[in-house]
């Protein structure tokens, strides 16, 4: 079964990792491979999907920066791309392809995993692009109550707010002036910003505003512990953490490829046995 990842600088993925890990694991031949465009734009990503659907490709993971361009080749889509406007999982049958947003399941995946049933409440959400939007309507299916948008773009977080208020929900946006004052009105602090990545560290919100929530979650997975989420879980915070998200979007995208759905006990188990998780907090 051929698989793919298409998106610009993935060299480092673990996608092909995990997939052919559960191939293995559930008696699937998985062959995992990356495909970048030439460049980032809607030619690019035709050609390399049109290659890919020419060589037998059974489904493909979208990432950066093409899970908008990706929606145009879909004949059909499910509710969370609808709600979310980008797809990041495509299943390829003959001419047919289907999208579905993974990033928003495997998110409710992950937040349950560790959080149960205890609702999200008011949150401030930091990035406003492709995976601050799924994770920002994935809340409203996790309690919810309104989540309070800051971007570097002031439009980027107008543009997700009326989006969110279009579909019945509760949004509105920030300035980097009131960030300490409305953190501390939240029950959760959501970074989906590159604002702790290796080749980008730092923090998105000052230090001293964290405290007073009751949960994190960071969507950057290098590191796994980012500053962060280790301010968070030091104020006593409970931690949703990038990888959880990788994880869960990873089994829920396999599911969508083979109609199989994993274990997340079997599948991580297996995951700790053959690779390592640099990680305190998970």
């Amino acid at each position: 079964m051929k698989l793919g990842l298409i998106g610009l600088s993935i060299q480092q993925s673990s996608s092909p990792a995990m997939h052919e890990m559960l191939g293995q694991l559930y008696h699937y031949p998985v062959s995992y491979q990356l495909h970048e465009p030439l460049e980032n734009t809607q030619e690019a990503f035709s050609a390399t999907l049109l290659e890919m659907r020419a060589t037998g490709y059974r489904g493909a993971n979208i990432t950066y920066p093409f899970k908008q361009l990706a929606l145009h080749h879909c004949n059909s889509v499910n509710t969370a791309v609808k709600l979310v406007g980008a797809t990041n999982t495509m299943k390829i049958s003959g001419s047919e392809i289907q999208g579905f947003n993974t990033d928003y399941t495997g998110f409710i995946s992950a937040y349950r995993h560790r959080m149960g049933d205890q609702p999200a409440g008011k949150v401030l959400l930091i990035g406003a692009g492709g995976v601050g939007r799924a994770v920002a309507f994935g809340l409203f299916e996790l309690g919810t109550t309104e989540v309070v948008i800051y971007d570097l773009y002031p439009a980027s977080a107008t543009s997700l707010a009326d989006a969110i208020n279009s579909a019945g929900f509760n949004a509105s946006t920030v300035t980097a002036e009131q960030l300490a004052a409305v953190a501390a009105e939240c029950d959760g602090l959501v970074n989906c910003t590159p604002i702790g990545h290796y080749k980008t560290p730092g923090i998105p919100i000052s230090a001293a505003a964290i405290g007073p929530q009751k949960w994190a979650f960071d969507a950057i997975y290098t590191p796994i512990d980012t500053e962060f989420l280790q301010c968070c879980a030091n104020a006593g915070m409970k931690i949703v953490s990038g990888f959880d998200l990788f994880f869960y979007q990873a089994l829920n995208a396999f599911e969508i490829f083979t109609g199989t759905k994993p274990d997340p006990e079997k599948v991580m188990s297996e995951y700790r046995h053959r690779f390592k998780i640099e990680s305190t907090l998970v």
